[in-house]
């Protein structure tokens, strides 16, 4: 059994007043030992964010931080367990030229995506986090890379793809990743959905009302099965750790014939 939890932090030099990170990052400690999931995603990550979050989080290990980091600059993190070995990491840009920081032409920001490969005792794991830019043409390009990255791994390994997407699933990027449409040649499996319908808000720009956008997902493919799944609405004091919730699933090993 392994546990994953996604968040969006929202950027912390945002000016959010009531809202900002200086007075949203004591609610941290506690939300993180009440939910302790062996990976953590976080997006829009500044990298003082991040070392915060290392403090809390002493016995993780994490990737997807940028050195030195530019001001601006906004990262997507995976946090994990130090049972867990990475044994391979990538960072990529979301845009024709992967490797340097760049975007698609109808891109607003820079979008990027960090995927590791994990290993505890016998089990093996791929885990990724991305952050989707807002047009629908982009997001399907982004989608696409990610997959084909996600291809020059090991297929018979199970994968957990996380993050803010921007979009819902009535969008054409989530049929991407989990129906392949239109695609006869594809060489990837298709991903399935750790939440189903009514599918919660996930979206709710520190109101704390769950009727917004389901725009952050948990996506899974290969040999797990999903036990659990479920949004976070902690809050303390009125203070929410972002404008978004974090979402949490728990899966289960398949056995060889499962």
């Amino acid at each position: 059994m392994f546990s994953v939890l996604t968040l969006n932090l929202r950027f912390g030099l945002a000016n959010d007043g009531a809202h900002s990170w200086s007075i949203r990052k004591k609610v941290y400690p506690s939300l993180l030992n009440r939910h302790r999931s062996d990976f953590i995603s976080f997006q829009e990550a500044n990298d003082f964010q991040i070392d915060f979050l290392q403090t809390i989080l002493s016995d993780y290990h994490y990737i997807g931080k940028r050195h030195p980091a530019p001001k601006f600059w906004q990262n997507n993190v995976i946090f994990y367990q130090r049972k867990w070995k990475c044994s391979y990491y990538n960072h990529f840009f979301l845009s024709p030229t992967p490797l340097v920081p760049s975007r698609f032409r109808k891109s607003r920001w820079p979008r990027q995506c960090t995927i590791g490969m994990f290993k505890n005792g016998k089990h093996r794991l791929i885990c990724a986090n991305t952050h989707f830019d807002f047009d629908p043409d982009v997001q399907v390009k982004s989608a696409e890379l990610i997959l084909e990255r996600l291809s020059d791994l090991p297929p018979n390994l199970p994968a957990i793809l996380m993050g803010d997407f921007n979009a819902d699933p009535s969008w054409p990027c989530y049929g991407t990743f989990t129906s392949g449409a239109n695609r006869p040649n594809q060489r990837w499996e298709a991903f399935e959905n750790a939440f189903s319908k009514p599918f919660p808000g996930t979206h709710h720009g520190f109101t704390g009302d769950p009727s917004g956008g389901y725009i952050d997902w948990i996506l899974y493919r290969g040999k797990v099965a999903r036990e659990s799944s479920n949004i976070i609405l902690d809050s303390s004091e009125g203070i929410y750790p972002s404008d978004h919730f974090p979402l949490r699933a728990t899966f289960r090993w398949k056995d060889e014939n499962g």
